[in-house]
């Protein structure tokens, strides 16, 4: 099977998905921290494809970053200032080519995230 990356942000304080969430993606190695990619949920809270698709795909250890606190403040939900939750970001790895998904279930006081399928 090939290996690519996907994701799903779901905001559970609202029990709907997160439209519009801005997400970057780092891959990290030897001390580096290189962006390789970013993008934005749709509707349904996910990506439009992949973040990381077949063909840009190693393995390695990586991090998403999701841009929490500018999405709680644009769906009302961010409270006062400074925000609990503001950059959220999530480091994994990935050792074999396979379909990783890293969800992130958000609310404005917390957050989880899991190896979804």
């Amino acid at each position: 099977m090939p290996g690519f990356l996907t994701t799903h942000v779901l905001d559970t304080s609202r029990g709907a998905p997160a439209a519009g969430l801005a997400l970057e993606l780092f891959r990290l190695e030897g001390g580096t921290r290189a962006r390789i990619a970013t993008a934005v949920t749709n509707a349904d809270g996910r990506t439009d494809g992949p973040i990381l698709p077949e063909a840009e795909f190693a393995t390695g250890t990586y991090e998403l970053v999701f841009h929490a606190g500018d999405w709680l403040r644009a769906a009302g939900l961010a409270g006062a200032e400074p925000l609990f939750l503001d950059i959220v970001p999530i480091r994994f790895g990935m050792a074999e080519a396979d379909h990783y998904h890293v969800p992130l279930l958000l609310s404005p006081f917390g957050y989880s995230t899991y190896r979804g399928s």
